[in-house]
């Protein structure tokens, strides 16, 4: 299989023993993956962001582009391996604070439709901490369901949001 592009947001709300805060643990969760799953050709700058659902807990976000072999079955399984070596349980309450949560967003094959794997990301599109770090690394990157650019989409999403003081 040639390589692929995949764009793959990072989240954590929770310190991890070993590795630090939520920053740090997304910093080296990227580290980790850059050469492990593939090449991360660019990786956006690290915001803070609210919670979502029940956590409490500020989230530190980010998102990478990395070239890989790797399938989209074979990434997410790669994914979901990464995050329980980081102590990541999947059991318990959905949004819940987590050490690290990896998802893919986009791949460059385009659509995914399957039980345990959609790509693009189903929510993507309504989540301004995915969309504002993807938009900065990859603003010309084409939804292909919306055929909306990721710059496109995040202006679509924080137009009718007032300006923050």
């Amino acid at each position: 299989m040639n390589a692929s592009v995949y764009l793959i947001a990072l989240g954590s709300n929770q310190r991890h023993p070993q590795l630090g805060s939520p920053r740090e643990v997304v910093s080296a969760t990227m580290d980790f993956l850059d050469g492990t799953l593939g090449e991360v050709v660019a990786r956006s700058p690290i915001i803070d962001s609210a919670p979502v659902g029940p956590s409490l807990r500020l989230y530190a976000n980010a998102v990478l582009a990395m070239e890989s072999r790797l399938s989209p079955d074979e990434m997410l399984y790669s994914l979901q391996h990464a995050e329980a070596q980081l102590g990541r349980e999947r059991r318990g309450a959905r949004w819940r604070a987590r050490v690290i949560d990896l998802d893919i967003v986009l791949w460059s094959g385009g659509v995914v439709a399957q039980t345990d794997l959609a790509i693009p990301h189903p929510l993507f599109r309504e989540r301004d901490f995915v969309l504002g770090p993807a938009a900065a690394i990859a603003p010309d990157w084409r939804d292909p369901v919306t055929g909306l650019t990721l710059r496109q989409l995040y202006a679509r999403l924080t137009h009718h949001r007032p300006v923050p003081r």
